[in-house]
């Protein structure tokens, strides 16, 4: 596979931190896409006796997890790079847990999703971190937003388990 070249921008942000940030970006925008997958798959094999709220909450999770790809994705671009966010990319680079293949019982997709939230949650966080520690403030800013979304997510999930 041919690597691919960043394109000049008048961002007024060094190539060196632009080819940074565009890996970082690129790394969650696999997770992201997986997740989002995920919930996907969920949403279409729950089954059980709270189906209907279930399919229902996994769908609109599905839907809240569109603006944050997008938005990394565009950003990965505004800084010259190209977004990697191709299903197949997806399953490649994720670092997500793999999600059953089958039917899966209402709980155990709640518990299973809540691991995946969590763990994208964790990884959004240290992005933030990293992000804001080499100088790329407005690549940490729109971190620290998908990280409210998906702690909110996860709260949801979570109220289902208690």
């Amino acid at each position: 596979m041919a690597k691919n070249k960043s394109t000049a921008t008048r961002i007024d942000i060094k190539p060196k931190l632009r080819d940074s940030m565009n890996g970082l970006l690129n790394q969650q925008l696999a997770d992201t896409v997986d997740l989002y997958s995920q919930v996907k798959q969920a949403h279409w094999n729950v089954k059980g006796a709270h189906f209907i709220a279930l399919h229902e909450l996994f769908d609109k999770l599905a839907e809240d997890l569109e603006e944050p790809v997008d938005d990394i994705a565009e950003r990965i671009t505004a800084l010259g790079g190209v977004a990697r966010g191709t299903a197949r990319i997806a399953a490649q680079d994720s670092r997500l847990a793999e999600f059953p293949h089958g039917r899966i019982d209402g709980l155990e997709a709640v518990a299973l999703l809540a691991d995946r939230y969590a763990a994208l949650g964790a990884s959004t966080r240290a992005a933030i971190e990293t992000a804001g520690k080499q100088g790329d403030a407005d690549t940490s800013d729109l971190f620290t937003g998908i990280s409210r979304g998906l702690d909110k997510a996860l709260w949801f999930l979570e109220a289902h388990l208690s």
